[in-house]
């Protein structure tokens, strides 16, 4: 695919982002785009390498390699190659409901074992394909395509994140009558609060496909908190199917001394309230905010980079991340080789801003907070830190030790814990009845989605646990295929 020798005679080439003084100033996106013939030019690079891994969506060693919706990768490279874009865009289209939210936050395990990557900077997979969705709304070629026939047949999706969203413009198509119930305010999910505007843009982006979804006839329902405002028996009897695409929303907290004083947040309430003040009065009216504070991070992941960002943007007076594991090495190590997600040190966009303004990468690796001290009106003031090493205990098992005499204390005034998820809310599951697994997300098999309620299925984060946007919109899109099965007896979908 591409040019045969396209990969020998050009250089991998991203486009600039915006600069990291100039970009904290504002919450817009940061990205600049290549012209036409940079882009077609990185198309080329896509070798004709006989087996390509990029789209084949294979978990190994605990990460993605390759494409989890499959996408025909070599094939819509090609088609740009040669200007194709209409004929590129229907290839992406496919696989893939939403390549305008995974051409801008998906970490592109796609890349991690392209071929070219091997020895060479891999295809700029991630960036074409995001240019191809692009395009496609520029020229008027992405419109609302509702199904000419319905089934007579009723769905309802809970939760409206990209599980969510794919599931129901799949059971769309097949048409059945789909209403999507959000607990929040306004749709999308994660989308919308968990992904900061500067990475995922509410109003162009998430909403502009929103929209097209309401076009094609979708229902939106908000501020349905379904076993709370919404009873989970009124869902089962109005509806012939449930969707359950509620995310994994249960924090993993840190229940170290000072846990409950003011000023220690978990990321995500963080983050949503930083996206609901800019999409509402303005970034100054956010309820927590960063301005002149001294803000720690715990934990690391892109939850941690985008509350690392959203503080830069806040005018945080210093800022430090710790994360408890030790710094990725700046190649490929022995046991991680290709085509696995390569865990390499990189600066992320708010480690960037950080390390502009500050004049350092503000991550502190390898420690761990031992507990948060308090000021005489109960406000976190400082936490004390220890550095740790990982060691096998008496089962073989590493585990992090403190390192004696390591202790050091550090001011703090806001403290974000960003250390990821433990699973899903288990109100809803438990109000249905659906089973749950030994690691309380909703039990059901990946490529049946059917849980042990007939007629009820889950998808994304609920189902599998904390994982990426482009395993979620797979994992709806299989959910919506096994519904529609269930429903009519066969289905269509893929």
């Amino acid at each position: 695919m591409g040019k045969p020798t396209g990969f020998i005679e050009y250089l991998r080439e991203t486009p600039l982002d915006r600069s990291p003084t100039e970009r904290v100033r504002d919450w817009k996106e940061f990205h600049h785009h290549l012209d036409e013939k940079s882009l077609r030019n990185q198309a080329a690079r896509c070798m004709d390498c006989g087996v390509p891994f990029c789209h084949t969506g294979k978990l190994m060693s605990g990460g993605a390699s390759g494409c989890p919706v499959n996408n025909l990768i070599p094939e819509w490279n090609d088609l740009v190659y040669r200007g194709l874009w209409r004929e590129a865009l229907e290839r992406l289209h496919k696989t893939n409901n939403f390549p305008e939210f995974t051409g801008r936050v998906c970490p592109a395990p796609c890349e991690g074992s392209c071929v070219l990557g091997i020895n060479a900077p891999p295809v700029t997979i991630k960036n074409i394909e995001n240019t191809i969705i692009e395009r496609g709304f520029e020229e008027g070629w992405v419109n609302a395509e509702p199904p000419k026939t319905r089934t007579g047949k009723k769905v309802a999706v809970v939760g409206s994140g990209p599980a969510g969203l794919a599931a129901a413009q799949q059971l769309n198509r097949a048409g059945h009558s789909v209403t999507v119930l959000e607990r929040a305010d306004r749709p999308g999910g994660l989308l919308m609060y968990g992904i900061p505007n500067m990475k995922l843009d509410k109003q162009h982006v998430v909403m502009r496909r929103i929209k097209l979804l309401e076009e094609e006839g979708i229902k939106f329902v908000c501020n349905a908190n379904v076993g709370d405002n919404y009873e989970a028996e009124m869902m089962r009897r109005d509806f012939d199917a449930i969707v359950l695409c509620t995310g994994a929303t249960a924090p993993r907290d840190l229940p170290i001394e000072g846990r409950n004083l003011v000023g220690v947040h978990f990321a995500m309430d963080y983050l949503t309230e930083a996206t609901r003040s800019v999409l509402g009065k303005g970034p100054a009216a956010a309820k927590i905010h960063a301005k002149g504070l001294d803000v720690v991070v715990i934990g690391g992941g892109d939850t941690g980079t985008d509350c690392v960002g959203s503080a830069m943007r806040q005018g945080c007076r210093t800022l430090t991340q710790f994360e408890i594991m030790s710094k990725p090495p700046l190649e490929r190590a022995e046991d991680n080789p290709w085509p696995e997600w390569p865990r390499l040190y990189k600066m992320d966009y708010g480690q960037e801003e950080a390390a502009a303004k500050f004049g350092r990468d503000p991550r502190a690796y390898l420690t761990t907070v031992k507990k948060f001290v308090g000021d005489a009106e109960g406000r976190v003031k400082e936490l004390v830190t220890v550095d740790v090493s990982w060691d096998l205990n008496e089962r073989g098992q590493r585990v992090p030790v403190e390192v004696p005499g390591t202790e050091r204390t550090q001011p703090a005034q806001l403290v974000l814990l960003a250390m990821g998820f433990t699973g899903p809310d288990i109100g809803l599951p438990n109000d249905l009845g659906v089973a749950l697994d030994e690691r309380q997300n909703v039990k059901a098999g990946y490529g049946e989605y059917s849980t042990s309620v007939p007629g009820v299925f889950a998808a994304g984060d609920c189902r599998r646990g904390q994982s990426l946007v482009v395993w979620a919109i797979n994992e709806g899109r299989g959910a919506a295929r096994e519904c529609d099965r269930w429903l009519m007896g066969k289905t269509d979908l893929s």
